[in-house]
């Protein structure tokens, strides 16, 4: 008897999270497609392939939806960069690149999730946009601490490191709005330029490509 019952909760849990994982899909193409504001609950529902009650079992509001895609996108972003950055005694200059490239990477191979994190974020609450805030914080930070260390150690000039560092993460997130699957420049192509302007911004601008991570 136990083990029936054990057997039966983890097959709810798992069609809980299937449906879950349905509702945010379909909220993701909902709010790509028309924007956050535009969006009902019974598109998210309808393109879900579901009943208008059941986003409410799961979520408790459409800002609900776009606050769990928000996190969880912003904190794979975060990993992503810190994990580029994270090669040891790397010189400066090829960590930016590393560090470019998988955040490029990421925009573009996750284009519609990009889009939808960035550019919907003033839909959140307050309370989730601080959260989501802190994590975009974050990420500057990471891309402040490569461009202040390549300064010191005189691999890179700029007399602003602040708006620089904001100016780097800014092309790659502006990326997300025009770049096409079908386009005529590849993703990787994409990265070898951002690549070369961020390294330009910063008065390093001979070439320093490695091979392009996949975004997970």
């Amino acid at each position: 008897m136990g083990q029936a019952s054990s057997s039966s909760r983890t097959l709810r849990e798992i069609r809980s999270d299937d449906t879950r994982e349905r509702l945010l899909d379909a909220a993701l193409e909902c709010f790509a497609n028309k924007g956050f504001h535009a969006t009902t609950t019974r598109d998210i529902s309808n393109g879900a392939g579901l009943s208008p009650a059941a986003l409410y079992v799961h979520f408790k509001s459409k800002e609900d939806l776009l606050y769990q895609l928000s996190i969880v996108g912003h904190s794979r972003i975060l990993d992503r960069i810190r994990r580029a950055g994270a090669t040891g005694s790397t010189p400066p200059r090829e960590k930016l690149v590393d560090v470019v490239r998988a955040f490029v990477l990421w925009q573009l191979q996750t284009h519609t999730r990009s889009r939808v994190n960035n550019h919907e974020y003033g839909a959140l609450s307050p309370a989730h946009r601080r959260e989501v805030s802190a994590l975009r914080r974050s990420v500057e930070e990471e891309m402040r601490r490569l461009v202040d260390a390549g300064i010191a150690s005189g691999h890179f000039v700029t007399n602003r490191p602040d708006m620089t560092a904001v100016a780097i993460l800014s092309l790659g997130i502006d990326t997300t709005r025009w770049y096409r699957e079908d386009g005529k420049w590849s993703a990787d192509e994409i990265a070898d330029h951002y690549c070369d302007l961020a390294l330009g911004m910063l008065g390093a601008a001979d070439r320093a490509a490695r091979p392009a991570a996949a975004a997970e």
